[in-house]
């Protein structure tokens, strides 16, 4: 008896913890397709800055990078989150790959190896997050082998996902091969570079972590 109420008491305790902003909301994805863009646009969005560095060659992001509490306000709604900017994640690292953008041999393999590093610390921090935004780029192929493995660890995991289909500024954009491909989440289109349809993404951001 005494255990079932220290239960109870647990849960009771982690729910008023995640109303007052401890939920840890983590942005997942392969290379590329816009996760840090993302994360800078919501940074910049409710805190005036930005999360980290981005560019054109894979695994910029080679670190998992934290910014401890965000509260976004809209349409007399409130949420407060944790969130956590990971490395993309990929089944392959060549240091040959780094080499077309002109870095260094050297350069390139410590790049590899530090992406590396990096995937495996994001599948780590899998294990305490709460809640995921899956960033995929809306130009590229969605039933991706590594789109797939992201998506199914996280439902082997219950872990509430929402699909954000990045680069709607572009052409080549197909939202509805993205929704298409993985049918029991919401997507959201959007141009974290230019900030289109971010209320939008606030919305349905919303809705996943309530």
């Amino acid at each position: 008896m005494i255990k079932i109420i220290k239960n109870f008491i647990k849960r009771i305790l982690n729910q008023l913890f995640k109303k007052r902003g401890h939920i840890k909301l983590g942005i997942y994805g392969p290379p590329n397709s816009g996760k840090t863009t993302l994360a800078n646009r919501i940074c910049k969005d409710w805190l005036g800055e930005e999360m980290g560095a981005v560019s054109k060659i894979p695994h910029e992001t080679r670190e998992v990078q934290v910014k401890e509490k965000i509260t976004i306000k809209f349409k007399n709604k409130e949420l407060s989150f944790k969130l956590i900017d990971t490395p993309g994640i990929t089944t392959r690292i060549d240091y040959e790959d780094f080499l077309k953008y002109k870095i260094s041999e050297k350069k390139a393999k410590e790049r590899a190896k530090e992406a590396t590093r990096g995937i495996i610390e994001a599948i780590k921090w899998l294990e305490d997050m709460d809640c995921v935004i899956v960033v995929l780029d809306a130009t590229e192929n969605p039933y991706s082998q590594v789109n797939i493995t992201i998506i199914g660890n996280l439902a082997a995991r219950k872990i509430p996902v929402l699909i954000v289909a990045n680069k709607i500024d572009l052409k080549k954009a197909k939202i509805k091969k993205v929704e298409a491909a993985f049918p029991q989440y919401d997507v959201v289109g959007v141009s974290a570079e230019y900030g289109n349809n971010m209320e939008e993404f606030y919305e349905s951001l919303y809705r996943l972590v309530k």
